[in-house]
């Protein structure tokens, strides 16, 4: 017997061309990331030079130590770890429960709530900082990682609610129904049937509310104003205002750069693979 042969699939001009701009695309979103961390790899003396150096050939992690060693950046990084946390924590719980609400129940006044929510997305940070300063004054709660979860929490949860909306709606009510017909209660057919297919959803609420919080600037520039409870962010900010008496060193402003990025970087690594296994089962069930 002879094998069979495969027809061979013809390459069309059009899946070329496609696949050539996805790549400069890619090229193209890619560069700056590359750039930050071979400039942060690279002496000042190479980087203020006219010949762009595009790899870190004979680079060292000097710069890395040179930030690192002025002990303002593990007190950034553990602010910003607890702020971002208690965001992350405290801003889900809050969605789930109102996203199940809306969802799942029929109560006077649901439509305004949902308006309301997407309103509130519409408001200009710029125009709640002096509201939200004399709030936190009044409540000893500036310069604490409480008072800036609090505001972290009130301009996440709003569109958090919303895209959890989305993910409870599209897991049908019937499967609850069916489990509870099986003898399970309403609490455990929530738990053992609706909870784990809406997984993905709590996964990508937290990847927004971790990147809403970890990043923010202005809400944090307002409130923590002494220089000991500063965020990364802050200290970025900080860091190269401290340039300005001087040349400033892009090196270590580069390296400080990918320090901040380092752990949203890791937080990516870990729940991608979460995401992408939840998804999956969340196919594959009922």
């Amino acid at each position: 017997m002879t094998a069979a042969v495969l027809p061979r699939r013809r390459l069309r001009p059009g899946r070329i061309a496609a696949s050539a701009v996805a790549v400069l695309v890619a090229l193209a979103w890619v560069f700056p990331v590359h750039w930050m961390v071979n400039s942060s790899l690279l002496p000042n003396t190479v980087l203020t030079s006219t010949t762009p150096r595009f790899l870190p050939v004979g680079g060292s992690f000097d710069n890395f130590i040179a930030v690192i060693n002025q002990g303002t950046f593990w007190p950034a990084l553990g602010m910003s770890t607890a702020i971002t946390l208690t965001t992350v924590v405290f801003c889900l719980l809050f969605a789930f429960l109102a996203a199940l609400a809306i969802s799942r129940f029929r109560f006077r006044g649901r439509a305004s709530f949902v308006l309301t929510v997407l309103f509130i997305q519409m408001l200009p940070a710029e125009g709640l900082f002096i509201a939200q300063y004399k709030l936190m004054s009044s409540l000893n709660l500036l310069n604490s990682v409480i008072g800036v979860s609090i505001l972290y929490i009130a301009a996440v949860v709003p569109f958090t609610i919303w895209m959890l909306r989305g993910f409870v709606a599209g897991v049908p009510i019937e499967l609850e129904e069916a489990a509870m017909v099986d003898g399970l209660s309403r609490t455990q057919a929530f738990f053992r049937i609706t909870l784990p297919l809406l997984a993905p959803g709590l996964v990508a609420s937290g990847v927004y509310a971790f990147l809403q919080a970890w990043n923010e600037f202005t809400i944090a520039l307002v409130i923590l104003q002494k220089e000991e409870y500063r965020t990364l962010p802050l200290w970025l900010r900080g860091f190269v205002q401290a340039s300005a008496t001087r040349a400033t060193d892009w090196g270590q402003v580069m390296a400080a750069s990918t320090l901040v990025a380092v752990p949203v970087i890791v937080f990516f690594l870990i729940v991608q693979g979460r995401l992408t296994s939840g998804l999956v089962a969340g196919a594959v069930k009922g």
